[in-house]
């Protein structure tokens, strides 16, 4: 085939030069079609693709096809309800309030309201004004040793480091944040000028590099902690334990977007890969992180302080709250990110295996905090794939006090969903630290969209809650949403999802489901006891 192929493309060539001699407008292709040729040649004589050595040049439009794949599925042949991981309906949605135009739909629902997986809220006869309600809720986070307690908007963004993020992408968003009142969390890569110099508030993270606080050998930095935390825009603390798309992973930073401006603010080598380590290195047991949190808590003048984590072996989790309830030491926050959260980087089996998804951990956290009597203590932050205002209401029905968006905002800077966010070659300048595409990303344009897309998020959540007869967002639990569980069977979340009793977990009493994990949890390790093990060994026995 190669031969043919070859051939048929010098005799081509040999025609058009043929012609040129004689009709000059033949002259301008010779460069095409000798270029083609040598193309040929150099196919059939490479060895690290088959296919083009079997068809040269020929084979290369299996490439070409490939890389226009995404966007002809995309525009041409996905449905409003398809499209992964965010539908083409949700990312309109978007789109629409945050340029504030008409976001109404017509006709009706297209979802399938009989399919299994299918949710809703109950409505009220005795629903109320939308004028009637709180235009601007706010969640009050700060614990019995906070000093500085912070009122945070139900919805906020979510972590996103500089370096992910291109510069005029970060700006972008902490001037929406300053504008629309909500708080921007910086993600793991560190503080920034863009982050501090732009007036939105900050949500600090602290991730297992210590970016920004750390010594060179990658340890944490308490004098370097404390100059930045300390700081009139830093109104929380994060540490982040883990992510919802990577648990267990650390984040990773590619070379060709590790830049020295990067490299600068997270203390590393420029242009290299940097993986961050998969645990933390400033403390090593439940009863050490709570003193971590108590450092950070002191060192930042008495700021809010917490840790955001996903999901994994749950007696992990209960290892926590029982630190937490030995020392009396407590985080003002926890923030549950789900196995479907979104990420820059991260390998296909860690994004699509591993973790619980939000609904799963985020009841589970709840139940938790409320079994070990914790939970007036701590305010639950819910972090996975929230776009709409109705993510917003299954979330604090199954126990958040308030919300955090990452691809949300993303699509509101303009984010077209090309799934190339780890290849530096973002079209929208949102995920890229190429300065020729950043470039297109209008800092000015953007944050009001992303204010816009916040403001009528909220307000849309403030309508649906109205229509449930509901004055305040704090009155939501899992008694108001419902899941079809398939053709014949509805139930309500407080079915799928059974609360606690208050204490429930403190005494001998354990409830079945808890029994073991509770068991195997220990405040002084993070490694459970393997309790767990016997369900193996009993069922070998029999």
């Amino acid at each position: 085939m190669h031969h043919r192929i070859i051939y048929t493309l010098l005799a081509v060539f040999v025609v058009n030069l043929l012609l040129s001699l004689f009709v000059s407008g033949f002259v301008w292709l010779l460069p095409v079609t000798l270029l083609c040729l040598l193309t040929a040649v150099y196919d059939v004589n490479q060895n690290r693709h088959s296919i083009l050595k079997n068809f040269p040049l020929v084979g290369r439009g299996r490439w070409f096809i490939e890389g226009l794949r995404p966007f002809i599925q995309q525009y041409l042949l996905e449905s409003d309800i398809d499209g992964k991981p965010i539908s083409r309906m949700h990312r309109a949605i978007v789109y629409q309030r945050a340029k504030n135009v008409l976001d109404s739909s017509p006709y009706g629902t297209q979802l399938d309201t009989y399919q299994a997986g299918y949710e809703w809220i109950g409505h009220s006869l005795s629903a109320m004004e939308i004028d009637e309600m709180d235009e601007n809720p706010r969640v009050h986070i700060g614990g019995p040793f906070c000093r500085q307690p912070y009122q945070a908007s139900i919805l906020n963004i979510s972590a996103m480091s500089f370096g992910a993020l291109s510069a005029n992408a970060v700006k972008a968003l902490n001037q929406g944040a300053a504008k629309g009142g909500f708080y921007h969390n910086t993600g793991e890569g560190g503080l920034t000028p863009y982050h501090l110099d732009n007036g939105g508030d900050v949500v600090w993270q602290i991730g297992t590099g210590y970016f920004g606080c750390r010594h060179e050998d990658g340890t944490f930095d308490p004098q370097a902690f404390a100059d930045k935390a300390t700081h009139d825009n830093v109104k929380m603390i994060e540490i982040k334990l883990s992510q919802g798309a990577k648990p267990g992973h650390g984040g990773i930073l590619p070379a060709d977007k590790n830049t020295p401006e990067i490299a600068k603010v997270r203390g590393v080598k420029p242009g290299t890969q940097v993986d961050s380590p998969p645990r933390h290195t400033a403390f090593s047991t439940p009863l050490e992180m709570m003193d971590f949190i108590q450092q950070l808590r002191e060192m930042s003048g008495g700021k809010p302080v917490g840790f955001k984590l996903s999901i994994g072996r749950k007696s992990e989790f209960i290892a926590l709250c029982k630190a937490m309830a030995k020392s009396e030491i407590y985080p003002d926050f926890i923030t549950v990110d789900g196995g479907e959260g979104g990420t820059g980087a991260a390998p296909l089996e860690y994004a699509n295996s591993i973790g619980f998804p939000l609904r799963e951990a985020l009841a589970f956290v709840d139940d938790c905090l409320m079994g070990f009597d914790l939970r007036q203590h701590i305010k639950i932050i819910a972090s996975g794939k929230i776009i709409t205002a109705f993510d917003i209401v299954k979330n604090l029905s199954l126990g958040a006090d308030l919300c955090n968006s990452a691809r949300g905002m993303m699509l509101a800077l303009g984010c077209v969903q090309s799934l190339s966010c780890n290849t530096n070659r973002c079209p929208t300048g949102v995920a890229t630290q190429d300065p020729a595409l950043a470039r297109g990303l209008v800092v000015e344009d953007k944050s009001v969209r992303v204010c816009q897309f916040h403001n009528k998020t909220v307000n849309a959540f403030m309508d649906i809650l109205s229509s449930t007869g509901h004055g305040s967002h704090d009155r939501l639990n899992r008694t108001h949403v419902f899941r079809r569980i398939n053709h014949a069977e509805v139930r309500r979340y407080d079915e799928i999802f059974p609360l606690v009793k208050r204490g429930a977990l403190l005494g001998e009493a354990v409830p079945d489901p808890f029994k073991l994990h509770v068991q195997e949890a220990s405040a002084r390790s993070f490694m459970p006891q393997s309790h767990l093990a016997r369900i193996e060994e009993e069922t070998k026995a029999v």
